[in-house]
């Protein structure tokens, strides 16, 4: 069977991941998670104190990029990829609300953008990667052989984040998610660099009321048509 090039694109917090790690899995596909790597920057940042009052210390973020290496390592018990930043495995410190209401003005800057773009594509050169972001059928891999545009709801897709993260144990609020929620959508929407947008050939597919099975086999029959072609 032939190997093709998967992008998921789609607003934040819509299960864009969790349908990609699930479909990489099924197949035997790579998986990128390319919202880990914007959040990588942004942790990375937040640590070296190069957010300030006025915003970011972008000329200093520019001269460190180099210095930010970010990989994915697979884990047995979990049977999905982990998010490593130089060496140290964040995939939890990723996750939190101080890095989910930082991140989106770090993705708004060109030259993260090009540095982390630079990095996907030669990640899935080969093909047979599985790929999910804001741009990846649009920028990334413009003719990737399966486009999917994933949305839901804001006030689903708040309920969702903070489910998770009260499963995980830490504090949320769910005004809070759904107000950070409807800010990283404007702002992923309206930026001048890649902003988030359907790609003319992409499948749309809502999942606001879709179980996690569901959208499984919905995906299953869209690779299925897609390798076959």
């Amino acid at each position: 069977m032939k190997k093709i090039t998967i992008a998921i694109d789609g607003h934040s917090s819509c299960g864009k991941s969790t349908m990609a790690k699930d479909l990489a899995r099924e197949v035997g596909y790579v998986y990128v998670d390319t919202g880990a790597m914007y959040r990588s920057v942004t942790l990375y940042a937040l640590r070296n104190g190069l957010f300030t009052d006025d915003g970011i210390k972008e000329d200093e973020l520019r001269r460190q990029m180099p210095n930010i290496q970010i990989s994915f390592k697979f884990n047995a018990e979990t049977g999905r990829p982990d998010t490593y930043l130089n060496g140290e495995l964040v995939e939890d410190k990723i996750r939190t609300m101080e890095v989910s209401s930082h991140v989106s003005p770090i993705a708004t800057l060109g030259f993260v953008r090009e540095a982390m773009v630079a990095q996907q594509q030669q990640m899935g050169k080969d093909k047979g990667v599985v790929m999910d972001g804001r741009d990846i059928g649009t920028v990334v891999f413009p003719n990737a052989e399966l486009k999917i545009f994933v949305t839901a709801s804001a006030e689903v897709r708040a309920q969702r984040r903070y489910d998770e993260l009260k499963g995980k144990g830490m504090e949320a609020d769910y005004n809070d998610i759904l107000k950070n929620v409807q800010e990283r959508d404007y702002i992923d929407s309206h930026r001048e660099v890649s902003p988030l947008k359907k790609a003319d050939d992409a499948i749309e597919l809502d999942n606001s009321h879709m179980t996690i099975p569901e959208q499984k086999e919905w995906l299953m029959q869209r690779f299925n048509e897609a390798v076959s072609k």
